[in-house]
């Protein structure tokens, strides 16, 4: 009788799980648009904490919404980063977590803070070596497409353009060796140009943000990036990650949306600050969705809910 009573309650635990993912698959599906992908970060602990399941809820949601890519705003190697394209984090972090057959796309990467602790040239080999594992080099640009809708992705080295960093030699050897000036005049040069639907800059320090980290770093993005971004009007959002937590920001004389993704694995608890729309201390990724005339980004947390839309319209 306790047999019979153990598999008639698994049936119905099972049955509902059925039910849950199906109500789920129709809400997400309501979100795609004809250009989609995702934004991820800080993921890296070997499966621990919420990145298997969360690794889980990607590849879920991908069976349900046509995904072009991800695009991977930094730390996808805590702590140390790696030491060469063999070393054995670039399974434990990264392949054999994000294995999920809808998965098996583009990823289009920057390097974090954590990166920069270990052999900053192997996470740009890795491109060689990897099916699917996109970074050309420290910083560059790529311009999603489908059914005419177009997105200019730049994608920008941050460690290198903060003081913290440069100054700290024993620790992030690499950054100070990079030439700040050129990648900044860069900057300017693709975005002097760009002229697609929509245009999207991801970097992993954030410019503004309520975080732990020193001031010096916002001040330093302020100053060096920012400025930038509001010279030729066309940004229309600011990507980030380094926070580990979800925060949605608009500043006074800016029509930019800065928003802070949060952590694949472990996040952290946040509060609101001067211009804060939006923010929350939950792990999980983000979905970006795209027509002509509407950008939206759905913060969506690990258990797969939709906890907030920032919304760009034309």
């Amino acid at each position: 009788m306790i047999s019979i009573k153990r598999t008639f309650l698994t049936l119905c635990l099972a049955l509902i799980a059925i039910a849950g993912f199906a109500q789920n698959e129709a809400a997400w599906k309501a979100l795609e648009k004809p250009l989609n992908f995702y934004l991820v970060n800080d993921l890296g602990r070997n499966g621990y904490y919420d990145q298997k399941p969360i690794a889980e809820l990607l590849g879920k949601m991908a069976e349900a919404v046509d995904i072009e890519c991800v695009v991977a705003a930094g730390d996808v190697h805590h702590f140390e980063g790696v030491r060469s394209v063999d070393d054995p984090l670039w399974m434990t972090n990264y392949e054999l977590i994000y294995s999920h057959p809808e998965l098996m796309i583009p990823w289009y990467t920057i390097m974090g803070n954590h990166e920069y602790r270990g052999n900053t040239q192997a996470p740009i080999d890795y491109t060689k070596k990897s099916a699917r594992w996109n970074m050309p080099d420290r910083y560059y640009t790529k311009v999603l497409e489908n059914d005419g809708i177009t997105i200019r992705l730049v994608m920008i080295d941050t460690p290198p353009l903060l003081d913290k960093y440069r100054e700290d030699t024993e620790k992030y050897p690499d950054a100070c060796k990079q030439d700040m000036n050129k990648q900044l005049a860069w900057i300017d040069s693709v975005l002097s140009t760009a002229k697609e639907d929509w245009v999207l800059v991801v970097g992993h320090h954030p410019i503004y943000a309520d975080t732990e980290k020193e001031e010096s770093e916002r001040m330093d993005m302020e100053k060096r990036v920012d400025s930038i971004l509001r010279k030729y009007k066309n940004v229309d959002m600011y990507l980030c990650g380094h926070i580990h937590n979800f925060q949605h920001i608009r500043k006074s004389g800016s029509n930019i949306d800065y928003v802070v993704n949060t952590s694949g694995s472990l996040s952290r608890k946040v509060k609101p600050v001067d211009g804060t729309k939006f923010c929350s201390g939950e792990t999980g990724f983000s979905l970006i969705s795209a027509d002509k005339k509407e950008l939206n980004l759905h913060m969506i947390n690990k258990e797969g809910k939709v906890i907030y839309t920032v919304k760009h319209t034309k």
